[in-house]
Formats: structure tokens, C-alpha cells, sequence
């Protein structure tokens, strides 16, 4: 996508839809599309002439989600919380040209739960259900991978418990969302390091929405958080395509490689797309370094850049 992409303008000031760069002939995937930010950013994309992979759980949903949607779109089951439906997706996948993988799906402030795998629910989910996707699908990927992070990882003073990742004692809904925001945020760093590292011209970003009215708050936390979330969802928040900008700013826009975009308002809440900063935990190389080898024990997915990077190469060179 690199001879199609609009330039940065600054900070963003002012971006919006309108300045989205044409994406014809160019084909992305979406994880958890079928409402929120992901079907707000999907729309988007199809309609600036992208084709658009609806990356779903619940495909019936997700058919019905595409409807609303203008431009070309296809549905695929992905359950991210189950490493088999992962590898389903990607071998599935066969070879096709993929330029934009954008890793949005998530789960929020859960009640205790496992994946089908037996990770806890948010850090599976979140983090290493799309860190096995992307690896699995990196050897088609010719321009960018973007990741939903979330002003979130700054929480408690978040840090990833490498002593016990799925939180086994004491479990916390709010702590282990913000762990695996951070971990968004590593995993970003730690990808286009290696990206670089290896003279891939695919670059990886993060970007989170701010504070958007979206169906995620809904399953979010106690009964009483949920009141409180859906109370700010109608006066204060921001809608779902203003909350998307982000996500399609770091998916079109030349930026540097691992960048965070985020909204420009008080407090990241609102506002057009931006660079933002993180916290010094989401910048630390060396812990988004160990986060990777133990993110590839869990899921016996690794990095293997030789392969990918020759057929990504080969697929953009042939356009």
C-alpha cells in the first residue's frame, strides 16, 4: 500500500474521513468487525474502496453486519480465544495478498474465564490470539499491522506478571485488561523491531479509540461499572466512527514504524487522530522482547520472517 498512502499531515489535526487515501485493489482484515470501532473502520474501509475480511466469532452475525456495509466484504470465522480457530483462519488464508491486518477484536473487565486454550480470557484473547494471527498471517502481509491498544495500559501502574500471567491468585477484571493493553503496546514494539531488523518494508502500529460508545462496555466489569459506562456512553463519549479514526489514521497515514495514535482531546478522550504517547512500561525493548518468547511458548506459534517476508515481498512486488 506504500504508493497509496496519503502523507502524514502533523499531528493529525483535523483528519477525518474525508482525507482517507483511495484503498482500491487492496484488501484488509478485521478482527471483531461486526460492531463497534471494528465495523465503524470496516465501513470505512470499504468504502474508500477497500475489500474488507470480516474476522468474526459469530459469522450469522457477522453476514448481517456486512449487509450494512457499502463496498466488498466477505466473512470469515475467527475465534480468537480458541489457538484452533486461529490456525483454521490462517491456513485458510492460502497464499492471498493481504495488506492491512488490523488486530481489533477484544474482551473487557470480564468476570474469571479461560480460553479454550486455558489462558485467562483477556490476556488469550487480547493478546495472544493476535499474536498467533499475525504471525500466522505476516508471510502476506505487504504493508501494516495496527493493534487496538487502550489508554488503559497505564492502569495500577500495569505491568505484564510474567510470574502469573493468567492472574491464578487474585484475580482482578480491571488489572488483567490492562495487562493485556500493554501487551498490545509490547507486542507492537517488539513486531517492528523484528520487522526491521529483517528489511521488511511492512510496518506494525498500535492505536486506540479514546473514549467511544461501543457495545464493549456493555459485558464490561459489575453491574454498577456497567451503569456508570452506559451512562457515559450517552453523555460523553464519542461515537464509534469518530472512535475508528484512530485505527484507520495508523492504517493509511505515513508514519514512523510502531507508532501510537490515539485522539487529540483532554485526556486522549476525544478528538481527531493524533500520535500519543504510552507509558515507560509499554516502552521497555526488553520486556516486549521476553513478552514475544513467552508469548510464542504459549502458542507454539514463532517467528519465522525468511518465509513470510519473501512471499509478502514477491506479492508487493507484483502489483
Amino acid at each position: 500500500m506504500a504508493d497509496n498512502t496519503a502523507k502524514s499531515t502533523g499531528k493529525g489535526k483535523g483528519w477525518d474521513l474525508g482525507r482517507l487515501p483511495d484503498l482500491s485493489g487492496r484488501t484488509a482484515v478485521v478482527t471483531g468487525a461486526n460492531s463497534g470501532i471494528g465495523l465503524a473502520a470496516s465501513a470505512a474501509l470499504a468504502g474508500a474502496g477497500a475489500h474488507v475480511v470480516f474476522a468474526v466469532r459469530d459469522p450469522e452475525r457477522g453476514r448481517k453486519a456486512a449487509a450494512t456495509v457499502r463496498g466488498s466484504t466477505e466473512v470469515r470465522r475467527l475465534d480468537l480465544a480458541d489457538l484452533s480457530s486461529v490456525r483454521e483462519f490462517a491456513d485458510a488464508w492460502q497464499g492471498r495478498p493481504l495488506d492491512l491486518l488490523i488486530n481489533n477484536a477484544g474482551v473487557m473487565m470480564l468476570p474469571q474465564q479461560r480460553t479454550a486454550d486455558g489462558f485467562e480470557m483477556q490476556f488469550g484473547t487480547n493478546h495472544l490470539g493476535h499474536f498467533a494471527l499475525t504471525n500466522l498471517l505476516l508471510p502476506y502481509v505487504t504493508d501494516r499491522v495496527v493493534t487496538l491498544s487502550s489508554g488503559a495500559h497505564r492502569w495500577f501502574g500495569a505491568r505484564i506478571r510474567f510470574e502469573d500471567l493468567d492472574f491464578t491468585s487474585g484475580y482482578d477484571p480491571n488489572r488483567a485488561y490492562a495487562q493485556s493493553k500493554l501487551a498490545n503496546l509490547l507486542f507492537t514494539l517488539e513486531l517492528q523491531r523484528r520487522l526491521e531488523e529483517a528489511g521488511s518494508r511492512v510496518r506494525a502500529h498500535a492505536a486506540h479509540p479514546g473514549y467511544a460508545a461501543t457495545n464493549l462496555q456493555s459485558h464490561a466489569g459489575s453491574r454498577v461499572m456497567r451503569g456508570f459506562m452506559s451512562i457515559g456512553n450517552r453523555f460523553f463519549a464519542q461515537s464509534e466512527e469518530a472512535g475508528a479514526l484512530p485505527t484507520l489514521y495508523a492504517a493509511t497515514q505515513d508514519l514512523p514504524g510502531a507508532s501510537y495514535v490515539g485522539p487529540d482531546g483532554l485526556g486522549e478522550l476525544r478528538g481527531a487522530p493524533t500520535l500519543v504517547g504510552r507509558s515507560a512500561a509499554a516502552s521497555d525493548v526488553g520486556v516486549a522482547r521476553r513478552l514475544w518468547t513467552v508469548s510464542e511458548e504459549l502458542t507454539g506459534v514463532s517467528w519465522e520472517l525468511g518465509k513470510g517476508l519473501a512471499a509478502g515481498e514477491r506479492v508487493a512486488a507484483e502489483r
